[in-house]
């Protein structure tokens, strides 16, 4: 652990001597000292930080969906702070520092890219199996390992079936991946308790998954733009109603949503 006294954390006193990352650095050694630190900042640990990081990629996510270049700076900082607090913390217990994550991604970068750093062509470039590669050199027994079980379920389960079927375990083409959906809804509407229907649901969604994987679409993507799609259209239903929307029929809800529809189309 450095010392709050030492050259590094006194860069904190003068901004304009440190670059950024590390005036950063240097300001979460002095966050996280145990005698002059702040109590918030020294009290975490690699759990109670992890679903910051998380939440700060999505919202790095929200700025690129809206466009927003200043919302995105911003959030891209705070994604930043968040490596830069599990290093230190990892700097702490004697595992690795913020430098060692940097060097790590910089050669995992150039290993990756053969094509732009050595004597390999484009047509030669196998990024998969470059991955590959790597999670066999790390010891990896399974081709599921390596897939973060944190992932959001829809990513995962892309992932998962993308790794199985590097294996040669998927379907022929699409249509069979078609066809298990229609099991997987029959299957669901037979499901006599709720654990049967929450695995047969699951089922339904690993299907859906699946289908549309095969055809060429990023799950998680697709409903994240259908859920903008449906909120987009019920605020626009909600406009549209004024006052009492929550009392009016579902015919009349329906004509709204069609209503909406065809505004949206017509912006």
């Amino acid at each position: 652990m450095a010392n709050p006294t030492d050259e590094t954390t006194q860069s904190t006193h003068s901004p304009d001597a440190a670059v950024p990352l590390d005036r950063l650095v240097a300001i979460m050694a002095r966050l996280r000292d145990k005698d002059h630190g702040c109590p918030w900042d020294i009290e975490q640990d690699f759990s109670t930080i992890a679903p910051y990081t998380i939440e700060e990629a999505y919202e790095v996510a929200d700025a690129i969906a809206r466009d927003d270049m200043a919302a995105l700076k911003d959030e891209l900082g705070d994604l930043l702070l968040q490596v830069v607090f599990h290093s230190r913390m990892a700097e702490e217990a004697g595992h690795f520092t913020v430098a060692d994550v940097i060097a790590s991604i910089s050669d995992k970068m150039v290993r990756r890219h053969p094509h732009i750093f050595a004597d390999q062509s484009v047509e030669s470039w196998d990024w998969e199996a470059i991955k590959a590669a790597e999670r066999s050199d790390g010891g990896a027994e399974s081709a599921m390992d390596g897939v973060a079980v944190a992932l959001p379920a829809l990513m995962r389960a892309q992932k998962l079936q993308k790794r199985a079927a590097r294996t040669g375990f998927d379907w022929p083409d699409v249509m069979g991946a078609v066809e298990k959906i229609g099991e997987e809804i029959e299957e669901l509407l037979n499901a006599e308790t709720e654990a049967d229907r929450a695995e047969e649901a699951g089922d339904l969604l690993f299907a859906a998954v699946n289908t549309v994987r095969h055809m060429g679409v990023t799950a998680e993507d697709a409903l994240r733009a259908a859920n903008a799609k449906f909120e987009r259209r019920f605020r626009m239903m909600e406009a549209l109603a004024g006052q009492g929307f929550a009392d009016l029929s579902l015919e009349d809800k329906e004509a709204l949503w069609q209503r909406a529809k065809r505004g949206e189309g017509a912006l």
